[in-house]
């Protein structure tokens, strides 16, 4: 999607990076590390959101990664051993504090914090059927779309939720969440936009680009499949491949025009 009337009209604006960690205790340090290795994604805004064990604890602001999270009071502010992380360029929703991502939620089943990167081709088809049925969308951004889908969903658990949710959306999505026990990183069928897995250490690590990992010291493990749903706990890693396989349609662009030159982007390295 091309936004109009805009000096940068004619660019592409579909690339926001994101970055999620499980199991370490620096996690929102860290976080904010990948984030400034995947600046080059969004520049609009940037946000985090920890786990404590006890609270999620967030902090979302417009501009730059340093600019927000430069200072080692934020970063003190942001406890916990897991946390996801944003940096956005707006494909859709104005530039507006209230779509910083990740978006947190509080539902029945605790807090869940989300944020992707990509373009859901029938959010505005979904956000009407979701506001007939009475849900109060407090943002433009077609990530929330994914947020009221889950609050609606009368699946059991946050993955099986998730999942209900995802089969109902249409278009490309790398997708990070955050809950009271797990980290999922999930990519859409056609593979659209990349994701890929890391480790440090105990900790897991999910990131748009390998220059995410490289900037903290983590290994490089694997890319996320399309179709792929990761799973993050205590227990380890899960894999689950919860939609029906469909032809890759990886984008080019990620090669041309939106990934690091010293990334590797689905076995080929960017330069």
């Amino acid at each position: 999607m091309l936004k109009t009337g805009r000096a940068d009209a004619d660019h592409f604006h579909e690339e926001c990076g994101v970055f999620g960690i499980y199991g370490h205790p620096d996690a929102a340090a860290l976080t904010a590390l990948g984030l400034h290795a995947l600046q080059h994604r969004g520049q609009e805004a940037a946000g985090i959101v920890a786990y404590d064990g006890s609270q999620f604890n967030t902090h979302r602001g417009p501009g730059l990664v340093g600019d927000n999270f430069g200072s080692r009071d934020v970063i003190d502010r942001l406890p916990g051993n897991v946390a996801i992380g944003h940096v956005r360029y707006a494909t859709t929703g104005e530039v507006a504090q209230r779509n910083i991502q990740p978006l947190f939620a509080d539902f029945e089943f605790g807090g869940l914090a989300i944020c992707h990167n990509g373009n859901l081709t029938n959010s505005y088809q979904l956000r009407r059927q979701l506001v007939r049925r009475g849900s109060l969308f407090q943002s433009t951004s077609d990530t929330e779309v994914i947020v009221h889908l889950i609050a609606t969903s009368l699946k059991g658990t946050v993955v099986d939720r998730l999942i209900d949710a995802l089969r109902q959306v249409q278009g490309a999505f790398s997708l990070v969440a955050l809950s009271q026990d797990e980290v999922i990183g999930v990519r859409d069928p056609l593979g659209v936009r990349p994701l890929v897995l890391g480790r440090l250490a105990e900790a897991w690590i999910l990131a748009s680009e390998t220059c995410a990992l490289d900037i903290i010291g983590a290994d490089f493990v694997r890319d996320v499949e399309p179709g792929e749903m990761v799973v993050i706990t205590v227990d380890g890693i899960e894999s689950l491949h919860p939609f029906p396989p469909k032809p890759r349609r990886f984008c080019v662009f990620e090669y041309v025009y939106f990934a690091r030159p010293d990334s590797v982007v689905e076995g080929k390295n960017v330069y």
